[in-house]
């Protein structure tokens, strides 16, 4: 709950005493510094922007947070293999009751989605939500489309399977106060992208001062403060704070598949990977691939201590030692990157309750200009933890791993990396389904998700057919 101000007046002489006393308390009365040069507006802005921020919460994860900077942390593991349902091992009986598990639990409406999507394309180019954009694929579509067609595949898949008349699956869209009414309007200029629009739920993460090295809130304007997105881990805290637990109790909702927005092979509502989870019993699961090389610049899953709990950290902590480590069994390296999550549902967290954010330097919108501070943020992994169960799924990264991260003429994670990926591995259906292509070099297509979740179904309309690459090939 945030504590009540007592701001009465619109306009007033000199900073109201007890707010001014409170932000002492914080260390934070620099807020104030400029207050005899703004206009009554100016002023009544800022103490709207004061009145705003949980004080007593925000002090608390910036303490923590900065104490936490050069303490000893225990020492980094591989997960253990037996942790992982790895590729090699799984067999098609594995695979076909896992499949069989997921649609039916769909079908009982037991499953929602979540989506990720607070950031804006600005590595692309683009200031619209990321979302929004579309990476050249034949079709023209976007990522948000991409995935609404994968949700309305696996609706008709789970139906068919257990003779239904219809499912639906709920979609939760995370946004943030830079992408909200933007997603909002694209969703409804494409018409939900055939969804029905009641089955889709926005809400926005929330926001944190930035601060400078020694804590304090970095002033925007001189009656703003600079604020950034608490980090997709803030999900949780927005998913109580919006009420949203108890809408998913409401829907029947028993298992939530939670995903980022810029992957272009991401398997939205997976049944496999749904089934696995129900069938391990545990309380959180994640997607994994293997890393591509030593030096790759992603977050990897690790065990944190001996014997300790799941956990993820940056590639910039992992020694050249320990990045290059191999499996002496399988001959591949040993850490994971982590790409999706299946979280059963709670009503409690404990990452909503941890005080200890990372922090990223970053340049800083503030008065002075651009000027280096801290982001503080939390990311949707850093709940592993606190999950008395959990279970990895690896996957192929050429089935399901895409990124869209960096502008075409980067080194990777690009929209045309990504758009070859998908390219390539629905040719390959194409091709296994019987199909052929021409005129096209290389000969590329892609294939619709309400035609196809997972190159399944494709023969009674590929085989023995001719199709004029680069194409889309759709019911």
């Amino acid at each position: 709950m945030r504590e009540p101000m007592g701001i009465h007046s619109n306009a007033v002489a000199a900073p109201p005493q007890l707010l001014l006393e409170r932000l002492k308390d914080y260390g934070q009365e620099d807020a104030f510094a400029l207050w005899d040069e703004l206009s009554p507006e100016e002023r009544h802005l800022l103490l709207n922007d004061i009145q705003s921020l949980d004080l007593s919460r925000i002090d608390r994860i910036i303490r923590c947070s900065l104490r936490s900077q050069g303490l000893p942390v225990a020492a980094i593991e591989p997960v253990p293999e037996s942790w992982v349902s790895s590729v090699d091992e799984r067999t098609m009986d594995h695979k076909e009751r896992w499949w069989k598990m997921g649609l039916k639990a769909v079908s009982e409406g037991k499953l929602a989605v979540l989506l990720l999507s607070g950031g804006q394309g600005t590595r692309l180019g683009s200031s619209d939500p990321k979302g929004c954009f579309n990476v050249g694929l034949p079709s023209g579509k976007s990522l948000f489309q991409l995935q609404a067609e994968r949700i309305l595949c696996v609706q008709r898949l789970a139906a068919q399977a257990m003779n239904e008349g219809s499912v639906t699956i709920h979609w939760y869209i995370m946004t943030s106060p830079f992408t909200d009414d933007a997603t909002g309007k694209f969703f409804e200029s494409h018409k939900y992208f055939g969804l029905e629009a009641d089955q889709v739920t926005f809400f926005q993460q929330g926001t944190i001062p930035c601060i400078s090295k020694d804590g304090r809130y970095v002033m925007e304007t001189p009656f703003k403060f600079a604020k950034s997105p608490d980090g997709n881990g803030g999900v949780y805290t927005a998913l109580k704070s919006s009420r949203l637990l108890e809408d998913t109790a409401t829907r029947g909702n028993k298992y939530v598949d939670c995903f980022g927005v810029d992957n272009a092979l991401v398997r939205v509502a997976d049944p496999t990977f749904l089934g696995y989870f129900i069938d391990k019993g545990v309380a959180a699961a994640a997607k994994v691939v293997r890393k591509a090389y030593p030096q790759e610049k992603v977050g990897v899953s690790v065990r944190r201590g001996k014997g300790g709990p799941l956990t993820v950290v940056e590639y910039t902590e992992l020694d050249q030692s320990l990045a290059s480590a191999v499996n002496q069994q399988t001959g591949r390296l040993r850490f994971c990157v982590l790409t999706h999550v299946y979280f059963g549902f709670s009503k409690s967290n404990g990452l909503e309750k941890d005080s200890i954010y990372h922090l990223a330097e970053k340049k800083i919108p503030s008065i002075h200009g651009y000027t280096m501070g801290l982001k503080l943020e939390q990311f949707i992994f850093d709940a592993f933890p606190y999950a008395p169960s959990t279970a990895l799924f690896e996957v192929l990264r050429e089935e399901e791993f895409a990124p869209v991260k960096n502008a075409n003429g980067s080194n990777y994670d690009t929209p045309d990396s990504a758009r070859l990926l998908v390219l390539r591995l629905h040719t390959r259906w194409v091709v296994a389904a019987g199909g052929f292509l021409t005129h096209s070099v290389p000969l590329y297509a892609t294939v619709s998700p309400l035609c196809s979740y997972a190159g399944e179904n494709l023969e009674s309309i590929c085989r023995g057919r001719t199709f004029r690459a680069p194409c889309e090939i759709t019911f």
